[in-house]
């Protein structure tokens, strides 16, 4: 559900964006560092957006990659404190129960 709401939200932006920017077709001068041009407004405004875009969504997949990064050296460091035993658990407290061993105790 979560998915859908980003995806209506990206939608409605898209469709606001799209109308403000056919809205403003003047062309206005763009100064570079290097240099001055004149540009059309749309233009100016769907690349603004699209570099804002790709810089919030760099950010987002680096995050995502760290977390993931994260999780894997808890895991193998967890892995290395804690070694899987190959003897079969004999303990009724810490054994785990399937469904069907439930049902059928009952």
């Amino acid at each position: 559900m979560k998915t859908q709401w980003y995806l209506l939200a990206g939608v409605l932006f898209t469709i606001v964006v799209a109308i403000f920017a056919v809205l403003n077709v003047a062309p206005v001068e763009v100064n570079y560092l290097f240099g001055t041009a004149e540009w059309p407004l749309v233009l100016v405004i769907l690349f603004s957006t699209l570099m804002g875009i790709v810089i919030a969504g760099s950010i987002g997949i680096y995050q995502v990659v760290m977390v993931k990064r994260r999780l894997q050296q808890k895991h193998a460091e967890a892995s290395v404190e804690t070694p899987v035993s190959s003897e079969p658990v004999t303990d009724k407290e810490s054994a785990v129960e399937t469904v069907g061993e439930r049902r059928r105790s009952r």
